[in-house]
């Protein structure tokens, strides 16, 4: 497939396609397990593989796009072009020392509500993504959780994670 050959028109559409083909991928293999095996399960495996797609996302972003800053703004930067960061709308809140990831509206969250699943525990899975991701970019960054389901946290808001550098590489 010669992608240069397509319209601009056509190539939106059809990174339009590939990242919602994403998400359903991503949702159907998810429910699958859960019903093949239990939520705990589905959880535990989700974190296996949401920690070692974002690493290697992570080092593939590098690669494709040259990004070769460190720290936060690097980490930043290669998170948006991160498919999920897309999907979800990431709202990134930069102040000195620190990143906010803020997500209010979870296409997950929101469809298990939507049909009465309830919210499944997702902090593990995203702490792993975000470690991993992070780590690939610049090891000197932690990643810290401040709230995300199972946690109580604002109608509005399902997730809140801060990004800081340190010193030296991550132990997180």
């Amino acid at each position: 497939m010669d992608f240069a050959k397509w319209s601009k028109a056509d190539l939106v559409n059809y990174l339009k396609f590939l990242i919602h083909s994403y998400r359903v991928m991503d949702a159907f293999w998810f429910l699958n397990v859960e019903s093949s095996h239990d939520l705990d399960e589905a959880c535990r495996i989700n974190e296996l593989v949401w920690g070692k797609v974002a690493q290697l996302g992570a080092r593939d972003l590098k690669g494709r796009f040259g990004l070769n800053q460190g720290g936060l703004e690097g980490v930043v930067k290669a998170l948006k072009l991160w498919p999920w960061s897309i999907l979800v709308n990431y709202r990134y809140i930069e102040k000195p020392g620190e990143v906010l990831v803020e997500i209010d509206s979870c296409p997950p969250q929101v469809a298990r509500l939507k049909h009465n699943l309830g919210e499944y525990p997702c902090k593990a899975m995203h702490m792993a993504e975000f470690i991993y991701f992070a780590k690939e970019i610049d090891p000197r960054i932690r990643v810290e959780c401040l709230f995300a389901p199972p946690d109580e946290h604002p109608p509005d808001l399902f997730c809140r994670w801060r990004f800081t550098l340190a010193d030296s590489p991550a132990e997180n």
